[in-house]
């Protein structure tokens, strides 16, 4: 079965190390993991492929697979260890991708970045029931990520035209008017709202087929204000896309939409921007595991934006900042960025010009909510440290209180509840914890999200192992089991 899954090249094959460690490491089977990349197979339109236990074992022993099996097993692996795994990782060899499909190091022109939005929107849009694109995508990440990203730094060279001009230099009349493109702004703001207040799973599709109707509009004769208003709308909607997709677990969909909003950024000559689309990839790296590549994409925001950023933006990579650090575990710098966020969130907001849209999101909530669970990181990166878990709890109280209050942000306050579920177990109170856990099922019942359902899954998962004979944590792990099932397919 699935004999075009190998290159054929069975001469000379010694036994795949690599490959091997992660199968061992992720305790399954050869048949779970034969299901899962037919599984996933499917869910891509792969339909010919028929993996089973004896092709698992030749890919073992050494066998190379074809496309798209190596992208398939580095997908699963990712997300089975909560980390970037390559293809290269796992001992496999990838076909060359184009870099109009594939990989983070784009032209910087807009023309391109025009094309690359519509093409890969038309993809999403087309091809991904869950998003996933074909075979094209992996995760960049360490220098492959971070110095491609370095040119947005770049001072950009004369604007090449979109499109040239008509004959007689005659200037074709902008379609699009001042009212047009206030209602372009609006109804991203108005996306924007609606993930904050029901997850990423729901308006997704809907955020990818705007970005795609704008990116036709970009692709029309239009004055260079329309046009760099016109490029400001796809970048939020591009980091918008890569956010619901973050949320929902399509990592390496999530990065593109993030590489690709922060060129349109630069096109619409918003550094502010620019560097809210790196504090987005950097909060995906801290996800998967790679903090110094977050902590890089931080700096690199903080640096573009230094001379015109708000306070209020300014204060968030402060708090971003925080967060890579804990994760790295250097308490000093974490708690010095913490005080940074303080310190400048003071100010947000009297600066008198009108804040973006985009950056309203980082409230006195966000504020506590992000130092809480810096100080929250220290303490499991210092061994379940009590000395930061008590540094955590007021702050995460107070973030849990202030969401507690606000209608729009729900999933915000699943994620704080979830997080003051944490902090109770690293201080040994699994009551407490229990119920900060079922408050934050109530409102994941509510919100499309597997970020929250995730986190939620693994609190009750260690409040079980460490205090499994505890009535109310029994409570808790029954519930999650009717509420919260796990699923073959995720959303």
């Amino acid at each position: 079965m699935g004999g075009s899954e190998a290159d054929g090249t069975a001469a000379g094959k010694r036994p795949n190390e690599p490959l091997g460690s992660h199968f061992v490491r992720s305790g399954w089977s050869k048949g779970e993991l034969a299901r899962q990349v037919n599984r996933r197979a499917r869910q891509m339109g792969a339909h010919h492929i028929s993996t089973d236990t004896s092709r698992v074992r030749r890919w073992l022993d050494g066998e190379q697979p074809r496309e798209p099996i190596p992208r398939i097993l580095a997908e699963l692996f990712s997300e089975r260890f909560g980390t970037v795994v390559a293809v290269e990782d796992l001992g496999l060899r990838t076909a060359h991708q184009s870099p109009s499909v594939s990989g983070v190091d784009l032209p910087w022109a807009g023309p391109q970045t025009v094309a690359l939005l519509s093409e890969f929107s038309r993809s999403d849009l087309m091809l991904a029931r869950r998003g996933f694109l074909g075979t094209s995508l992996s995760l960049a990440a360490g220098p492959a990520l971070v110095e491609p990203m370095q040119r947005w730094l770049v001072p950009a060279l004369p604007a090449e035209p979109l499109h040239s001009e008509p004959a007689g230099g005659a200037r074709r009349p902008s379609r699009l008017s001042e009212p047009e493109l206030e209602l372009l702004e609006a109804t991203t703001a108005m996306f924007r709202h609606w993930d904050a207040q029901c997850g990423g799973g729901l308006r997704r599709k809907a955020v990818v087929g705007q970005l795609h109707e704008v990116t036709d509009l970009l692709q029309e004769p239009q004055p260079a204000a329309t046009s760099r208003r016109l490029f400001g709308c796809a970048a939020e909607l591009a980091q918008l896309a890569g956010w619901m997709s973050y949320d929902v677990g399509l990592q390496p969909t999530a990065q593109k939409y993030f590489v690709l909003a922060l060129h349109a950024a630069k096109e619409a000559g918003d550094k502010p921007l620019g560097s809210y689309v790196l504090s987005s990839m950097s909060r995906q790296m801290i996800h998967l595991g790679r903090p110094e590549d977050a902590l890089e994409l931080i700096h690199l925001a903080q640096y573009g934006s230094r001379d015109c950023a708000t306070a209020r933006t300014q204060a968030m990579l402060y708090a971003m900042e925080a967060r890579a650090y804990a994760n790295m575990g250097h308490p000093s710098k974490c708690k010095r960025a913490v005080r940074m966020a303080e310190d400048t969130f003071v100010d947000a907001g009297t600066e008198g010009d009108p804040e973006p849209d985009w950056i309203r999101f980082f409230s006195e909530a966000e504020l506590n909510g992000e130092n809480a669970h810096s100080y929250r990181d220290l303490a499991y990166v210092a061994g379940r440290s009590p000395t930061y878990a008590s540094l955590a709890e007021p702050v995460m109280e107070r973030a849990v209180e202030l969401f507690g209050r606000d209608d729009e942000h729900q999933r915000s306050y699943a994620l704080n509840l979830v997080g003051m579920a944490t902090v109770h177990l690293l201080r040994q109170e699994p009551e407490e914890s229990a119920v900060l856990a079922g408050r934050a099922l109530d409102v994941a019942g509510r919100v499309r999200s597997e970020r929250v359902n995730t986190r939620l899954r693994k609190t009750v998962a260690a409040a079980t192992r460490d205090f499994g004979d505890v009535p109310e944590v029994i409570a808790l792990g029954d519930r999650l089991a009717q509420d919260l099932p796990e699923t073959a397919e995720a959303v």
